[in-house]
């Protein structure tokens, strides 16, 4: 059953869609999950071993069809100097202090991929390969350049900046972008049969469509391009992109992860209008259903994520750590059913 799912997964990558299966694009780590691997936050933050233990839990106990590390987003602005306040064995590290102000010029770090946690998770992802990589697609996460952007500089000064002085903060974007690309090729390297893209200050929540399209999306399109096809990359962005869901098709993801605020059927719709065909992950509510609810309200998100044209079922963005287990595996329970 494992390896069906990882191939219905690279099957949708692939533009041969067979028949659902449920990954989580985004972090899927639990206290519970915890439990029943023996790896922990904050060990599994920064240490291969315990990262890949934890991760491959995604796949041996929960049954996901992809597993996927790290945990959090603050990886590379670590990197560039930010202050970096630990989670502890509750929460994912967070940043405590930007290591820029805007006109500061932001400077490259030499070695990057051989500096901070990167060395770690990449271990973690030859290590998932080598453990679950039968069962389940590796795939590895970076952050977009525009949210890295505002890792260096704050998310405040990023916006306010993006509004009245768009060109202040190239630097940064370009800067992110510039290492974005190193780690990509980094983690496609390390053995990741797929690469996440989460650029979640890219939201439409945060910024214009104006602004994503003139600051966002043409450093997506950079990273997409560098890994030149060699993995099959998915951008997550969070919030109600409607407006920019062709916009984002033309960056040149493999595919588009989205939350539940979508109209994923008139996205599909624009799509085909379009000639697009990458396809759309999604859309189990992280809260309502995943957290909050029974397996039985999972189910019924499932099946409404199906039914309205997702090509793999997800949660539509990170999980939150006090999910009940059951409750993951209710959602892949109930994408199998629906095979």
């Amino acid at each position: 059953m494992g390896t069906k799912k990882r191939e219905r997964v690279l099957g949708v990558f692939h533009g041969e869609p067979e028949r659902p299966a449920a990954i989580s694009v985004c972090q899927y780590a639990t206290y519970e999950l915890m439990e029943k691997t023996g790896a922990y936050w904050p060990e599994a933050h920064y240490e291969a071993e315990p990262m890949a233990r934890l991760a491959a839990g995604g796949a041996t106990v929960i049954g996901l069809g992809a597993v996927r590390v790290p945990y959090c987003q603050t990886v590379e602005a670590e990197i560039y100097g930010a202050q970096i306040k630990d989670g502890g064995k509750t929460h994912i590290p967070s940043i405590a202090a930007h290591p820029y102000q805007i006109g500061d010029e932001p400077k490259i770090p030499e070695d990057f991929v051989k500096k901070g946690r990167i060395p770690a998770i990449l271990e973690a992802i030859r290590i998932l390969k080598r453990d679950v990589g039968d069962a389940a697609v590796v795939m590895g996460s970076i952050v977009g350049p525009f949210s890295v952007a505002a890792n260096l500089v704050g998310i405040s000064a990023l916006l306010k900046a993006s509004l009245k002085k768009p060109d202040s903060i190239l630097p940064y974007i370009e800067t992110a972008t510039e290492t974005a690309i190193q780690y990509a090729d980094a983690v496609i390297e390390a053995g990741a049969e797929a690469l996440v893209i989460e650029d979640m200050m890219a939201s439409l929540d945060m910024i214009s469509p104006r602004t994503y399209r003139a600051l966002a999306a043409p450093y997506e399109a950079r990273v997409i391009a560098s890994v030149a096809k060699r993995v099959p990359v998915i951008v997550h962005i969070c919030g109600k992109l409607d407006q920019v869901m062709t916009d984002i098709a033309a960056t040149g993801a493999d595919a588009i992860s989205v939350e539940s605020t979508v109209n994923i059927p008139e996205a599909r719709k624009k799509f085909d209008e379009a000639g697009i065909t990458t396809p759309i992950l999604g859309a189990v509510h992280p809260i309502k259903a995943l957290l909050e609810g029974s397996p039985e309200d999972v189910a019924t998100a499932v099946q409404k994520s199906v039914a309205d044209g997702a090509a793999l079922v997800s949660p539509d963005c990170s999980v939150a750590p006090n999910t009940p287990l059951k409750n993951l595996m209710a959602m892949v329970e109930a994408t199998e059913v629906l095979s």
